[in-house]
């Protein structure tokens, strides 16, 4: 370890070389104003983390500096252990130790600071939501630094993290997902590098992601940070919280609802209100059971977090392909059918028995039957779905449209009237949602259009 008295180094060589600091109990009280509570950060079990800015050399940095409490369970040797590990581990999706305190019986640690905060905080807490893409990549980047972990390239034999967690799980300035607190990491035996070991330790994690098998036998594997990363793919997708009781005794665990969601192939259920509509069926088929698959009771059903890379890079070039091939020409052809087909013109021609031309047109390409029930006003047609066509549920309706939010709006004919908005059912077929105000209290009733 070296002092940072006389050090000249730029704080980006810090993320490519080993050196660890170590600073004096003066300089962080001076970095973070002696503690003051009002650039605190973030708080858990540890104690608080504090935004500070601290030269190195002759430049000033920002950075994260946690504090450990006198009363935290965390003592010192995961002080000591969390030195050790990040001074030896260096990857761009591991968050970087820059030094430590450990002056005056105080246990702190230095961080390179995450713009964004927590993965936690931007699923349940902020109020602009992350899109699919911006989850998707997440999940990659959290899984890279994951499996660099695991497999020991920087250290020559694996570390397992033990607490993978939302809240664990890091933003930079990019929104890149970095890998924190490692403090509870234990390192697997030398020459086992790309196999499973077994350590036996003491139960540590966070309850919601600890994996059964692990509480019952308190034995450790990879696969024991894999079940905990399978709970983080589940919270990406529902936006849910691992352990909600809000949803009842059913539901409280998001692992077990998830499961079950899978198994009954509901998927749609599973995708968070802020996303649905927007990720591509086959995407959410193949990403759910990846999900599902790292939380398997059976270990040996689990798939390394190398496997789990792999197939995540893949479906984000999955997704993006499909939302670039959207954009550039299905977008523009489903929007110009939504015209044709559901819009009301004042040159609607109506023939004889009342039915636009617009209106027949519509039944033809969808080939409706005749059963449907024809409007006869040019200000927007209420057409109710007859019988022998699948009839939605009004949840499964709010998936499609994304709870008919404004960015699934395609047509507002009259505010009075109708609404169009574009979505997607559960088999990724492209739909038109067309909701009509009934009476004179503006009630709303919805009618499907298959496209």
């Amino acid at each position: 370890m070296s002092s940072t008295t006389g050090e000249a180094d730029k704080f980006s060589s810090l993320t490519s070389t080993h050196v660890c600091y170590h600073f004096s109990l003066d300089e962080i009280q001076f970095a973070t104003n002696d503690f003051d509570d009002e650039v605190v950060i973030g708080r858990g079990g540890f104690g608080k983390v504090y935004k500070g800015s601290i030269c190195i050399g002759e430049t000033s940095h920002v950075v994260a500096i946690k504090r450990l409490d006198s009363m935290s369970d965390q003592g010192a040797l995961e002080f000591r252990n969390e030195i050790e590990m990040l001074s030896k581990l260096r990857h761009c999706h591991l968050v970087s130790l820059i030094g430590f305190c450990d002056d005056n019986k105080e246990m702190i640690l230095v961080y390179e600071y995450m713009p964004h905060g927590t993965l936690d905080h931007h699923l349940h807490k902020a109020d602009t939501p992350l899109n699919w893409v911006q989850r998707l990549k997440i999940a990659l980047g959290a899984a890279r630094g994951l499996d660099y972990l695991h497999t020991g390239v920087a250290t020559q034999h694996g570390v397992i993290h033990r607490d993978i967690k939302s809240s664990n799980i890091l933003l930079d300035e990019n929104w890149a997902a970095m890998i924190s607190d490692i403090g509870l990491s234990k390192v697997g035996p030398t020459n086992q590098s790309f196999s499973d070991f077994d350590i036996s330790a003491s139960v540590k994690g966070t309850f919601g992601y600890l994996d059964p098998k692990y509480f019952y036998t308190r034995r450790v594997t990879r696969k024991t940070d894999v079940f905990a990363f399978g709970v983080v793919l589940f919270e990406l997708l529902s936006g849910r919280r691992a352990v909600d009781a809000r949803y009842g005794e059913e539901q409280c665990s998001l692992v077990r609802w998830a499961k079950i969601c899978v198994k009954d192939r509901k998927l749609y259920q599973l995708v968070d209100y802020n996303i649905r509509g927007t990720i591509f069926a086959k995407c959410l088929k193949r990403y759910a059971q990846i999900a599902y698959r790292c939380v398997d009771s059976v270990l040996k059903e689990r798939p390394s977090m190398t496997e789990v890379v792999a197939s995540l890079q893949l479906l984000l070039e999955l997704q993006e392909k499909h939302d670039n091939s959207t954009e550039s020409s299905g977008k523009v052809r489903f929007a110009w059918k939504i015209h044709k087909y559901l819009v009301p013109t004042a040159k609607q021609n109506y023939d004889q028995s009342g039915s636009s031309s617009s209106q027949k047109s519509l039944e033809n390409h969808m080939n409706l039957p005749s059963s449907i029930n024809k409007g006869e006003s040019n200000h927007g047609e209420t057409m109710e779905v007859a019988t022998d066509i699948k009839k939605f549920t009004y949840v499964e309706l709010e998936c499609a449209t994304r709870n008919f939010g404004t960015v699934a709006l395609l047509v507002n004919e009259d505010e009075d009237v109708s609404e169009v908005f574009e979505g997607s059912d559960e088999t990724g077929l492209p739909i038109a949602v067309k909701r009509f105000r009934n009476d004179e209290h503006g009630s709303l009733k919805t009618v499907e259009y298959n496209i």
